[in-house]
């Protein structure tokens, strides 16, 4: 009999390993394609509407006006991502079009995503003693995790901050099993800062848990740890103050002050509840109660690095689109601590089920067994809001917001048809909108307007007030923003209850289902066009 060709074990782990980093590359392309659309035969690509607001500062910048939102604008920091602006504003070098520029970032993170998944597995191998099935099925559920897709490849840089914890992680890992200190994983979270302020959490965490685990190296790590802090978070605040006048980023007074703690601890910890909740409580755990029962430092690394963003997540009151589901942008960064350690735990579990029994499965039983959780578990964590989650999870339909979008985009495109250039319009949306409007714009809510962020936030009255904390959308001022800036269109309004009475001077007129204000005594609307505009091209 002729003899079947074997792979040995490790051989074969990296072919699984090679084919899930092609599939995922093949899923990456299709999900970035289906977040485009097509508007008289151009091609779109647009990213998340926050996404969308660094790609205004970083277009200005690269036409030369500055890091600043409106041009000749006030300068002010509606942003949190430095570093990430920076980026987007080199892709706007490139000579292609603007409807294709988000395709670069989004590709960018799709590439961020796939070495993620190298030091994933580098991590697994590490902590599960180079077992295959545990570090195959970690790059899985990574890979396949819904919100660090959508997060990632709609545009923000929740792919870099990811890839930057990651090897950060192993980086932890690598000193603490062979006993040497190196300031590696430190830089990496320092130059983290400068991507998103808040990558500040996950290293200082990191620097508890190492001064606990190594003391031999303890004074080097806290001297290494705190003086990259303060050098970069130093340099920011530097910049900050010469450059826009402030000490922190306007979308910090935006969604940090002007409302009581407890308010926003309360709308906090009921978001990690429903999402801990919608993830299956039992499965949740499942890692967390390994880590405590185990004790090994890598297992336990881990589960802090998770437990540390959850506890941010708490603190900041949770992210603006809870109702997306999962996690939000704050903790999907750990969620490959998440799992791996999700992994290492159910292949012990069967490993402990099998033994118990009278007579033990053989190991390729059990790692057939572990693989089968692992699928059941994969499509539990994206059945985040049941099948409609699904749906999107498959690519059956767009992702969150893609609609929107659209949406967005063929109302800048009526915005330039119908005013001039001088024209300043008013929005709720503050990102594709004034991407591709070329227009000055006024943001009712307040990311891009300094009086506006530092202003109280409106609350409801009695026990609604407990979770009704909704970061970005909470403060308004439509006595100044319409009555005093007098916008010469109203594109969207935020409780328009509460802007009725400022509406007087305007018109309506209809985009579709939505309706638009402008200005009865504005110079730089084109009557003209919006008159000839035929309903089912915008204005009616």
């Amino acid at each position: 009999m002729r003899r079947r060709f074997m792979l040995p074990p490790r051989e074969k782990s990296d072919r699984v390993f090679q084919c899930l980093l092609v599939a995922y590359a093949v899923y990456a392309f299709l999900f970035i394609f289906k977040t485009s659309f097509v508007i008289d035969g151009v091609r779109y690509f647009s990213l998340f509407d926050d996404a969308m607001i660094s790609m205004r500062y970083a277009k200005n910048l690269v036409e030369g006006f500055g890091v600043v939102w409106n041009p000749g604008g006030e300068r002010i920091e509606g942003y949190s991502n430095p570093l990430w602006v920076l980026f987007m504003s080199v892709l706007h070098l490139l000579p292609v079009a603007r409807s294709t520029v988000s395709l670069f970032v989004q590709v960018s993170a799709a590439l961020l995503l796939m070495v993620n998944l190298l030091y994933v597995k580098k991590i697994a191998d590490r902590v599960s003693g180079r077992d295959p099935v545990v570090s195959n099925c970690a790059v899985l559920l990574t890979a396949s995790y819904l919100p660090l897709n959508n997060w990632s490849l709609q545009g923000m840089e929740v792919s870099v901050l990811t890839l930057l914890l990651t090897v950060a992680v192993w980086s932890v890992v690598n000193n603490l099993h062979s006993s040497v200190f190196s300031p590696r994983w430190i830089l990496l979270l320092g130059v983290a800062t400068l991507f998103r302020i808040d990558a500040a959490v996950p290293l200082l965490g990191l620097l508890l848990f190492v001064s606990i685990a190594d003391p031999v190296n303890r004074t080097r790590t806290l001297r290494w740890g705190m003086g990259t802090l303060l050098l970069f978070l130093g340099l920011q605040t530097l910049f900050r103050l010469g450059y826009y006048g402030d000490v922190l980023p306007n979308t910090y007074y935006l969604k940090m002050t002007g409302v009581p703690i407890i308010l926003r601890f309360s709308r906090g910890l009921i978001t990690l509840l429903d999402f801990v909740w919608k993830m299956n409580w039992i499965l949740f755990f499942i890692p967390f109660t390994f880590a405590a029962v185990r004790r090994h430092r890598e297992s336990l690394l881990l589960a802090w690095v998770v437990l540390g963003q959850l506890a941010y997540s708490v603190y900041v009151g949770g992210d603006a689109w809870e109702g997306f589901g999962g996690a939000n942008r704050y903790v999907c960064i750990s969620m490959p601590a998440f799992m791996i350690l999700f992994s290492c735990a159910l292949s012990r579990l069967v490993q402990c089920a099998g033994a118990a029994l009278a007579t033990p499965p053989r190991g390729a039983i059990l790692s057939r067994m572990t693989v089968l959780l692992v699928t059941f578990s994969m499509l539990n964590f994206n059945a985040i809001n049941g099948p409609a989650s699904l749906t999107e999870w498959l690519l059956i339909t767009p992702a969150m917001h893609v609609s929107d979008n659209q949406l967005m985009v063929r109302q800048a495109r009526v915005v330039q048809e119908v005013s001039t250039p001088e024209a300043k319009i008013a929005v709720a949306w503050a990102g594709a909108i004034p991407y591709f409007a070329d227009r000055y714009v006024i943001d009712l809510l307040g990311k891009n307007d300094r009086r506006i962020a530092h202003e109280e936030m409106h609350l409801p009255e009695g026990g609604k007030r407990f979770n009704a904390f909704h970061p970005g959308h909470m403060k308004w001022d439509y006595a100044y923003s319409i009555a005093q800036l007098k916008p010469d269109m109203i594109l969207q309004v935020w409780r328009y209850d509460e802007a009725e009475p400022y509406l007087e001077p305007y018109v309506t007129a209809r985009f579709g289902a939505n309706t638009w204000w402008l200005r009865k005594d504005s110079p730089y609307i084109r009557w003209d066009r919006v008159a000839a505009l035929r309903s089912d091209k915008g204005v009616k």
